[in-house]
């Protein structure tokens, strides 16, 4: 990940855990909804540093590589 990836992705753990301690969240549905507030809060500062330098701020390094495929035990 780039550094830009690794300080968005903290502003938006960062932003999850305060909404969901002012909140009060308790369970999945309401960390959940936590979750996509502080997800929107990092998205829009993403999407507010692209237009502004006028280059994309995700690169192509943040991807996992695929999974090996585990080989079937035939159980008879």
């Amino acid at each position: 990940m780039s550094e830009a990836e690794l300080i968005f992705t903290a502003l938006a753990e960062l932003s999850t855990r305060q909404i969901a301690e002012t909140d009060k969240a308790k369970g999945v549905t309401q960390n959940a909804v936590a979750g996509k507030k502080g997800g929107k809060i990092a998205k829009d500062a993403r999407l507010a540093l692209k237009q502004k330098a006028g280059k994309k701020v995700i690169t192509g390094e943040s991807f996992l590589p695929l999974a090996k495929q585990n080989k079937k035990i035939n159980r008879k």
